[in-house]
């Protein structure tokens, strides 16, 4: 069988949902093929928290967008100009971000987010996530504020229905085994085994990378990586990447890191979890210290806000004894944990009233740990403790902790054991600023386009919170307008 559309979509998650958008507004014919069931679809989208970093002046600027909140008289939300933006990408990569497509993502991302809510999906202030009361104001931190009502499952939810309303045809259970770039199509498996092939003016490859395969994680990732937690979607497993190097694209980017943190220990690891999604991270772990089954810590928790660790901390877990570490918090800190991720059941954790009664539950080497929390309440720097800002309170060991550090001496005591989920790959294919599929002379591969995880170049060694999902919004929105073009010249 075969098919003729202007622009056919592969990949049904935030990133090929906005091509198909975008090539709507072209006038494109759109065909969107999903390698899940509808039941399981929605790529890693579906399963995060649904947050989007962008660059804005004010918060004045999107406070049109955003869902009514009581707190929102309350809320204190600094600015975070494009320089920021740009400042952190370059800081947290190690200056290996690509300063083409950084400039890209930075400088369309406020407008990304706007055009998203006139397809439908719809904004909230994340103050569960996001901030902290400091003297009776809820100030945000870390360069993240905003986030889509339901987070993940409310974003795919909201694409879903704008797609359908304006036309886009989406199939299900469609595997797509080739990419034809004379005929500008591609093959795809339907869920009985039959094969059906497409033809159309364009093509926007948004399949996502290669995190849910064990094999091809050992050997990009290294040694270890095929024991890690799938934390997203089980279809992510890099075959659509692999068609499109075979086809002569260009790598880019870091195909040696990921994006990886610290997830529920007695979670799949083959991910796919639809009820908890992304309830089963542990992102608190700032407010208390964390340690191996030896007891001994092996990061430093304070080191910055949250939305620049936790990205590259799963690497961490995964190199310690058993690839296993734990999170503790005290009478004191507990309250401050988030509430849908500590809350949660099941959960891998216990409580006791004493540290060697907490270290006997959970497996760790109760002497080792005693000197440990010994050694750092011991060492702390008499400052107010102030979670809403970098409030210096620090502890002076080996590793150091810079923020927040409180002394672990108040029962009853609490330890949520974690792993290593990884989240998305870094590696991918080479794009242009209008998101144009390259080959290895540097060359656009007339009619394919790329967004979402299978862009390389942006990310490498750690990656700042919510920019995954801002990257798919903008690049796909750039490749879905280019593929439209593309089609009614075709």
């Amino acid at each position: 069988m075969t098919d003729e559309f202007d622009v056919v979509v592969v990949g049904g998650g935030n990133a090929g949902f906005s091509a198909a958008h975008s090539a709507v507004e072209q006038g494109a014919r759109v065909l969107l093929l999903e390698k899940a069931p509808e039941a399981a679809a929605g790529g890693n989208s579906f399963y995060t928290a649904g947050a989007f970093r962008f660059a804005i002046d004010s918060i004045d600027e999107v406070a049109d967008l955003l869902e009514p909140d009581e707190r929102h008289a309350d809320a204190v939300v600094p600015a975070y100009p494009a320089s920021a933006f740009e400042a952190d990408m370059e800081r947290v990569t190690g200056g290996r971000c690509d300063p083409v497509l950084t400039e890209v993502l930075v400088s369309r991302s406020a407008d990304a987010v706007r055009w998203l809510a006139t397809k439908g999906i719809r904004w909230r202030l994340m103050y569960e996530r996001q901030s902290y009361l400091s003297d009776g104001k809820w100030v945000f931190s870390g360069g993240l504020f905003v986030g889509t009502v339901g987070g993940g499952k409310g974003l795919i939810a909201q694409h879903t229905r704008a797609a359908l309303e304006a036309g886009v045809e989406i199939r299900y259970g469609a595997e797509v085994t080739a990419l034809h770039l004379a005929e500008r199509g591609v093959t795809y498996r339907d869920s009985d085994g039959a094969e059906h092939r497409v033809t159309a003016g364009a093509v926007v490859l948004s399949a996502g990378g290669f995190e849910s395969d064990p094999r091809r994680r050992a050997e990009h990732l290294g040694e270890g990586w095929d024991r890690a937690l799938v934390r997203g979607t089980p279809t992510n497993t890099g075959e659509v990447l692999e068609l499109a190097l075979a086809a002569g694209a260009a790598p880019h980017g870091d195909w040696g890191s990921c994006h990886s943190v610290a997830w529920d220990a007695d979670g799949s690891p083959t991910g796919g979890n639809r009820e908890l999604t992304n309830q089963l991270t542990r992102q608190s772990y700032p407010i208390g210290i964390v340690v191996n089954v030896d007891g001994d810590r092996f990061v430093d928790e304070g080191a910055d806000f949250r939305n620049y660790t936790y990205a590259k901390y799963g690497r961490e877990i995964l190199r310690q004894p058993q690839g296993r570490a734990f999170q503790l918090f005290d009478a004191k800190t507990r309250p401050l944990l988030r509430k849908e991720e500590y809350d949660s059941r099941p959960i891998a954790g216990a409580q006791a009233d004493s540290l060697a009664e907490l270290a006997a539950r959970l497996g760790i080497d109760a002497a080792g740990l005693q000197r440990t929390v010994d050694e750092f309440n011991g060492s702390i720097v008499d400052r107010p403790f102030d979670p809403a800002v970098k409030d210096g309170r620090a502890a002076r060991v080996d590793p150091p902790k810079s923020n927040w550090a409180q002394a672990l001496d108040t029962a009853p005591y609490y330890g949520y054991a974690v792993g290593c989920g990884i989240t998305f790959t870094f590696g991918g294919l080479h794009v242009d600023e209008s998101a144009r599929v390259l080959d290895t002379g540097g060359r656009p591969i007339e009619g394919f386009y790329a967004a979402g995880e299978m862009v390389g170049g942006l990310f490498s060694g750690n990656y700042p919170g919510g920019s995954g999902l801002t990257s798919g919004a903008v690049f796909g929105r750039l490749a879905g307008a280019g593929a439209g073009r593309s089609a009614r010249r075709g």
